[in-house]
């Protein structure tokens, strides 16, 4: 998708009631979010799958901010990365109460479940893709998740 359609998507949202905009072309997928807490004439747009994210952000800018360099990186993780295929809420357990599926350390064969992802009140199993071992959960129990988000990382 290239940056004049970008441009329209971004003015598209910006000029209308609408909240979010999600647009799917080829292999490219394009989500577009207007969010109350930003000021109105700010978005983000996500590409999940590996894409780069592009921010557009308003023309004042605080001076301070702009200055202050950033020293937190993230480190990526090593290993497999098993990744969100929808949104919903991500929980370790099959009810309250359960035993976790897996915890860190434990060893998992191709199929087996690590996950369960609730979106629109269906309870989705996430399997492994990949035998190993977890060594780490990056979601914490009860927490929402996005489409493409690191939930897993087998070694």
């Amino acid at each position: 998708m290239d940056l004049r359609k970008l441009k329209t998507l971004i003015d598209l949202v910006a000029e209308s009631d609408i909240a979010e905009l999600e647009v799917t072309e080829g292999e490219s997928k394009v989500r577009i979010v207007k969010s109350s807490a930003m000021p109105q004439n700010q978005m983000v747009m996500m590409q999940p799958q590996g894409m780069p994210q592009y921010h557009a952000a308003p023309a004042a800018a605080a001076p301070a901010a702009a200055a202050a360099p950033v020293a937190v990186v993230a480190a990526e993780p090593t290993g497999h990365v098993v990744k969100s295929p929808m949104v919903g809420t991500f929980y370790r357990s099959s009810a309250p109460g359960s035993p976790a599926f897996v915890e860190v350390g434990a060893t998992v064969k191709e199929g087996d479940t690590l996950c369960i992802i609730e979106a629109m009140k269906l309870l989705n199993e996430i399997d492994a893709d990949k035998s190993g071992t977890i060594t780490q959960i990056l979601v914490e129990n009860g927490q929402p998740v996005e489409f493409g988000q690191p939930l897993f990382v087998i070694g």
